[in-house]
């Protein structure tokens, strides 16, 4: 059992609590495994930002906030239009196959919440490696990681999913048409009408 993504799992689903310290101990129980790799893995996923900081030495699942949520989307869609933008012109036939590939493994029904997050970047990925931008690539992937965490809101309560591979799939048409601009348009919307959908549900859930 990959431990890390397990506990990345149970966190999707919702079945850690929230804004309370993980204890290792229970968390060893849980998972059926001794301290040490339970303890590895939260301080993978401490820095990685699926857990936060708790008193001096804890760490917990940090409660969903919007103001997070926006500011992930807002650097996004400035990030990795720029990314795209420097990648436009290499993009090929090499990169337009591997992405439809991904493109027909993301309409699996069976992936998880992680499998589709992952899948999600790596499709956009194959696309901006064009751009042979190794820095600017590494802070845009950052950036995904932290976001999949809110993937459990995007295709659960938002249902966005069949709506986020319809784009998905336009986006493609756009760079086969060598149609530039319109591609750095539709990606712009792409990711600003996820994150706007994600920030408008957080706030309605927030205590007023």
């Amino acid at each position: 059992m990959n431990i890390k993504e397990a506990i990345k799992g149970d966190i999707l689903n919702n079945q850690l609590p929230r804004g309370v310290p993980l204890r290792q101990v229970e968390l060893s129980e849980r998972y059926k495994v001794s301290r040490i790799p339970i303890r590895d893995a939260l301080l993978s996923l401490k820095a990685e930002g699926w857990l936060s900081p708790h008193g001096k030495a804890g760490v917990m699942v940090p409660e969903f906030r919007w103001e997070e949520a926006e500011d992930l989307y807002l650097m996004r869609s400035r990030l990795e239009c720029l990314l795209f933008e420097m990648a436009f012109d290499h993009i090929g036939e090499t990169e337009l196959k591997a992405a439809r590939l991904i493109l027909s493994e993301l309409n699996q029904e069976s992936l998880s919440l992680i499998q589709y997050g992952e899948m999600n970047w790596h499709f956009h990925s194959v696309l901006y490696q064009a751009a042979n931008r190794v820095a600017l690539h590494q802070v845009v992937e950052g950036l995904n990681e932290k976001v999949i965490r809110y993937l459990g809101f995007q295709y659960g309560p938002l249902g966005y999913r069949v709506e986020s591979e319809q784009q998905h799939e336009e986006l493609l048409w756009l760079i086969e048409q060598n149609d530039k601009q319109g591609a750095l348009i539709f990606l712009q919307q792409h990711i600003e009408e996820a994150g706007k959908l994600l920030t408008e549900y957080l706030k309605s859930q927030s205590p007023q």
